[in-house]
C-alpha cells in the first residue's frame, strides 16, 4: 500500500508572518491525518515555517531547486541550502517554471538528480496542454516527460520520487480531469515507469493528480486505483480546504 501524499503548493503567496498564521491553524486539523501533508512555500517563508511546523506531522517543502550546488546563479537555490534550512521535499517542473522561466524536460531532469543526492524528495511534474491532449498526444507526452525527468536514477531511486500529473489545462483554471481521465493518465505515467525501472518502482511511486484538486471533487479522484494524492494550489491557501483534501475518505 502507498501512503498517499496531499502536498499544497502556495506558489508566490504569504509572508513569513502569513504563513507560520496559517500553519499553525492546520496543524490541528490534519494532526491525524492518514496521508503524508506537505506545504511548499516561497523560500523566504522557510525559517517561519520550520518553527510553525515544529512537532507537528507536516512536512517542508520548496517550490523549485537548481541543478548545480554553489556558483554563479543569481536567485537560484541549491539543493544543499534547501536541504540546511529544514526543507524534506521539493516541486520540481511545475508547468508555470516551464512556461514562464524556461524550463525543459532536460533541466527538470538535472534538477531531480540534484534533489536525490542531496536526500531530498522530488515533486516531479509532468502533464499536457489543451491542444496537445485534444490531438491525441497525451499518453506519448507524460510517458517522455516521465522518463526523460527520471534518467540516471537507479530504480529504487525511483520508487521513493513522487511523480505529479498536472493537465495544463486544469491548473488554476477550474477545470478538472474526469476521475476517469486523471486515473487513465496515471497509469500509462505508472507503466512507463514499470517497463523502464521494473514492478517494484513502479509500485512503490506515488503519483499524485495536481490539476484543481479541492474538497469538491477529492474524494472521487482519491477513490481512483492509481491517483496516490494530490499537488494542491489554490485550495492549500485555506486551512479548512485544505484540511478537507487531506482527509479525503
Amino acid at each position: 500500500m502507498r501512503t498517499p501524499v496531499i502536498a499544497g503548493n502556495w506558489k508566490m503567496n504569504k509572508g513569513p508572518k502569513e504563513a507560520a498564521e496559517l500553519i499553525e491553524e492546520l496543524k490541528p486539523l490534519v494532526q491525524d491525518a492518514r496521508a503524508t501533508v506537505v506545504v511548499c512555500v516561497p523560500a523566504v517563508d522557510f525559517s517561519a515555517a520550520r518553527e510553525a511546523l515544529a512537532g507537528s506531522q507536516i512536512k517542508l517543502g520548496a517550490q523549485n531547486v537548481h541543478y548545480m550546488p554553489s556558483g554563479a546563479f543569481t536567485g537560484e537555490l541549491s539543493a544543499g541550502m534547501l536541504k540546511e534550512a529544514g526543507v524534506e521535499y521539493v516541486i520540481i517542473g511545475h508547468s508555470e517554471r516551464r512556461q514562464y522561466f524556461g524550463e525543459t524536460d532536460e533541466t527538470v531532469n538535472l534538477r531531480v538528480k540534484a534533489a536525490v543526492e542531496a536526500g531530498l524528495v522530488p515533486i516531479i511534474c509532468v502533464g499536457e496542454k489543451k491542444e496537445q491532449r485534444e490531438a491525441g498526444y497525451t499518453n506519448a507526452l507524460v510517458t517522455y516527460q516521465t522518463l526523460i525527468a527520471l534518467s540516471g536514477l537507479t530504480a529504487q531511486q525511483v520508487g521513493q520520487v513522487i511523480i505529479a500529473y498536472e493537465p495544463v489545462w486544469a491548473i488554476g483554471t477550474g477545470l478538472t480531469a474526469t476521475d476517469e481521465q486523471a486515473n487513465e493518465t496515471i497509469g500509462v505515467i505508472r507503466q512507463a515507469v514499470r517497463a523502464a525501472y521494473g514492478q517494484q518502482a513502479a509500485d512503490q511511486v506515488r503519483i499524485q493528480y495536481g490539476g484543481s484538486m479541492n474538497p469538491k471533487n477529492v474524494r472521487g479522484l482519491m477513490a481512483q486505483s492509481e491517483i496516490d494524492g494530490g499537488l494542491i494550489g489554490g485550495a492549500s491557501l485555506k486551512a479548512a480546504d485544505f484540511a478537507q483534501v487531506v482527509h479525503f475518505e
